[in-house]
């Protein structure tokens, strides 16, 4: 994902690290993304604006770089699908996390994709990296020419490469695991999402309950209204405090551990299309020996050309792979470990703020008898 395989220096002028989305502007059905990232000379920073339109120009543009070898063998940084500023229920299937929190998560996605392209030692050389990051006038709109990724990914009679035996043990295996994989991550992102969904339900009801008690209050002189009147409002401040606990839980559980599983689970597909890719090739490959060893004298050169270049490529996209593949193993890890780390962490302290706000309820309860 991150591995070096060239020496050439980044053309970047801006700290990859420091890339931020840091905001949201909404007009109409169109989203656009305030990013700030710091100069390499120090002098201050690029601010630009770029809407979802931008990000997918800079995709096709890394997508559309035929020339650099070994390209097809890069687990590309993944692209998060296209906002939709109207929720639906297909909305909230497709984005799954990323569409709570006002746009927050979605943010946050962005600005993951552009550090890793950033951070890329292959990606990163792209002029439109530089372009996108730096120059405040909005990319060009037009279509980027199509490519061999569209070609490979969009054609149908391609699909039945995908079960194609490969010659390579390291490759079948990680074909195998990613197979299963990409389906486990998917439906446990699923499933943690029905759970802060849940969550946010809950809220919802006790936000309604805390409201409701305040209709049974009363005013007048009689003492047992006035305790009863009493009682109901603090038990709204209870289900109030329920409320808030409850919201706090389910941001926790959606910016670590949520968009964790959520990233890990569209590294998978972007890995998977990946090795879909180098499996085509694997076929084009054994097809280019096969024309070779079958052509007749006057042609036996031509196709014993094809069959080196052939190699050669496939050879090519094989080591980046393999790199691209460690690299993307050791990054999952880390991945994983620091979103469950920050997940326990914030919902340990949310526990104990939550402890300390109910027993001041508890005693209050206490206190009327």
């Amino acid at each position: 994902m991150m591995e070096e395989v060239t020496e050439a220096p980044s053309l970047l002028s801006v700290y990859g690290n420091t890339i931020k989305v840091t905001e949201v502007l909404q007009e109409g059905e169109t989203l656009t993304f305030i990013i700030v990232s710091q100069k390499l000379s120090g002098t201050g920073e690029y601010h630009v604006h770029r809407t979802y339109d931008d990000f997918e120009w800079l995709q096709q543009h890394l997508y559309a770089q035929e020339d650099v070898p070994g390209i097809q063998g890069v687990i590309f940084p993944p692209l998060p699908l296209r906002p939709q500023v109207t929720a639906s229920a297909k909305t909230m299937k497709q984005l799954g996390f990323l569409c709570l929190g006002e746009w927050q998560p979605y943010c946050k996605a962005l600005e993951t994709f552009l550090r890793q392209v950033a951070a890329h030692s292959i990606l990163s050389k792209n002029k439109a990296v530089e372009i996108f990051l730096t120059n405040t006038e909005p990319p060009g709109r037009q279509k980027a020419k199509r490519n061999i990724f569209n070609r490979l990914s969009q054609a149908v009679e391609e699909m039945r490469k995908e079960g194609h035996k490969d010659v390579d043990e390291f490759f079948q295996t990680e074909r195998d695991h990613n197979l299963l994989l990409t389906a486990h991550t998917r439906a446990a992102a699923e499933k943690f999402l029905d759970v802060v969904l849940t969550e946010q339900k809950i809220a919802v009801a006790c936000g309604h309950f805390a409201a409701a008690l305040h209709l049974c209050v009363e005013n007048g002189d009689d003492p047992e209204k006035q305790a009863f009147s009493w009682a109901c409002v603090k038990l709204s401040e209870a289900f109030d405090s329920i409320k808030k606990n409850m919201m706090s839980v389910a941001v926790n559980d959606m910016n670590t551990l949520g968009l964790g599983l959520d990233l890990d689970s569209r590294y998978q597909e972007s890995e998977k299309e990946m090795l879909f890719r180098r499996t085509c090739k694997l076929v084009e490959l054994e097809n280019a020996r096969r024309n070779a060893e079958r052509a007749k004298p006057v042609k036996k050169n031509a196709m014993e050309e094809v069959k080196k270049a052939a190699e050669g490529e496939f050879d090519q996209i094989c080591k980046v792979a393999k790199q691209e593949i460690v690299q993307l193993k050791q990054e999952r890890v880390g991945l994983v470990q620091r979103s469950l780390t920050q997940w326990c962490e914030q919902q340990l302290q949310t526990a104990k703020e939550g402890a300390d706000i109910f027993n001041q309820h508890l005693q209050a309860f206490k206190a009327m008898a």
